[in-house]
């Protein structure tokens, strides 16, 4: 740790590559708009009420360590709760200047902070070096697996330089001596309402918190696109809305119901529930792409991909139209222009048949651990590992 003025360290590789990699694939299938300009987030409140509180499940461990860490670090065993834990990403444009997390009256309760970096600075975006104020270390250059904690006060005023490419990934969390602000308590409340014989699959929240409208042109709705259109369309998808031929319908309703994925003049006839699903499937499959066991893809999977009609096609198109009117927008807010793998031919649609028999055993395992935990979290009000028998 620093001199006692600038109470900080840096904790190399604390998160394993396989725990940034489980939590990059969170992220990128239940974000939201953040709290500021070209930021994204992910609470785990959120995971919850979009009806996936097994994604809580690879986040516990994390939280344990790191609040046992902080806790030895700076002499408070036993002492701290922690305030907020959320999955925070800042692509092009974003960044903050000198403050403390302290800063405003509303969050006088933090006492200490953790940033932990799930991506690398150089290798997945440019920009967004975390500058502190004063003392050592000065700056620090990301690098997946490194964690930051500090003091929340005024002892560790810092910044983030303007991210000018790629989507910078965090996991941020704050503590507090106060247990008033325990997160794990107002976590519980809501978890205890959910039942181990429901259907989890995602329950999108209101199309506004997808909606991405650049900084300059937040007054106009048209100027934008829609997050979870965008990051599939990113992985070479298209969403072809079962509900496309009733036009009486709004547009932001398409995304809510059954839906399909195409890639080029191709279809997949596996239905998803809504948008939330098809997204949290092709992330999963991004993210598992290189395990997964396509060399004997059987002959009703490849059956399950038809060619497209034209008047299909003309369906995707409209909805293209009317979520990501701009497809340049979308590379510029989440492209990365020195990526050297090219996303879009590497994942097929006999892939994601396969993919969504793991997805659902992934699923099934996580509910399992949630549902096997919930008593005992209960009981002492903490969320924490819970020893399977």
């Amino acid at each position: 740790m620093s001199e006692i003025e600038h109470p900080r360290l840096i904790l190399h590789n604390f998160l394993s590559p396989a725990e940034c990699k489980e939590l990059e694939f969170i992220h990128k299938s239940c974000s939201t708009i953040g709290y500021r300009p070209n930021v994204f987030s992910t609470t785990l409140s959120h995971l919850i009420a979009t009806n996936s509180p097994h994604l809580i499940i690879p986040f516990v461990s994390i939280r344990e360590r790191l609040k046992e860490k902080i806790e030895e670090t700076f002499g408070c065993e036993f002492e701290l709760f922690i305030e907020f834990t959320g999955l925070i990403s800042w692509c092009r444009g974003a960044s903050i200047g000198w403050h403390s997390d302290d800063n405003r009256s509303y969050l006088k309760q933090r006492d200490f902070a953790a940033v932990c970096y799930l991506n690398s600075y150089g290798k997945d975006f440019k920009g967004g070096l975390f500058r502190f104020q004063s003392g050592e270390p000065a700056t620090v250059a990301p690098s997946a697996g490194d964690v930051i904690i500090y003091t929340a006060d005024d002892r560790n005023i810092h910044s983030v330089d303007e991210v000018t490419d790629g989507e910078r990934l965090t996991l941020a969390l704050w503590f507090s001596r106060d247990s008033s602000h325990d997160e794990d308590a107002k976590l519980l409340s809501r978890l205890s309402q959910c039942t181990s014989h429901g259907v989890y699959l995602p329950l999108p929240a209101s199309t506004s918190m997808y909606w991405f409208c650049p900084h300059q042109d937040a007054s106009n709705q048209n100027i934008g696109f829609d997050i979870c259109v965008a990051r599939l369309h990113l992985l070479g998808f298209d969403v072809y809305s079962l509900q496309g031929e009733d036009h009486s319908m709004d547009g932001s309703e398409q995304l809510m119901g059954p839906l399909q994925l195409a890639k080029g003049r191709e279809l997949l006839t596996q239905k998803y529930a809504n948008i939330l699903h098809a997204l949290q499937v092709v992330q999963f499959y991004h993210w598992k792409a290189s395990e997964l066991e396509t060399s004997n893809v059987e002959n009703d999977t490849l059956e399950k991909v038809k060619a497209m009609s034209h008047s299909q096609l003309e369906t995707i198109n409209a909805l293209k139209s009317v979520f990501m009117p701009d497809e340049n927008l979308i590379t510029t807010i989440f492209g990365y222009s020195c990526s050297d793998e090219d996303q879009k031919d590497s994942l097929d649609l006999t892939g994601i048949s396969l993919a969504i028999i793991s997805w659902e055993e992934y699923t099934c395992k996580l509910l399992k651990e949630l549902f096997s935990s919930l008593p005992q979290w209960k009981t002492y009000q903490t969320i924490h590992k819970v020893e399977s028998d």
